[in-house]
């Protein structure tokens, strides 16, 4: 049996890879998980779209 990991809810202390901004997304990928602000999301969104990523977002900018 397979079992996904449950990951924890985001905190003011977890920070956008791409920037350091306050994280609002999890991005969870085949090779592992990203956070990212708002702003890289939606920047990244197509890209991210095209490799079947699970975006979750924690709260809504």
């Amino acid at each position: 049996m397979i079992t996904t990991p449950i990951a924890m809810p985001l905190t003011a202390m977890d920070r956008c890879d791409r920037c350091g901004a306050q994280a609002k997304v999890r991005v969870v990928l085949a090779a592992g998980e990203l956070l990212f602000c708002g702003h890289h999301t939606r920047k990244h969104s197509e890209k991210l779209a095209e490799l079947s990523a699970d975006m979750r977002w924690e709260s809504r900018p």
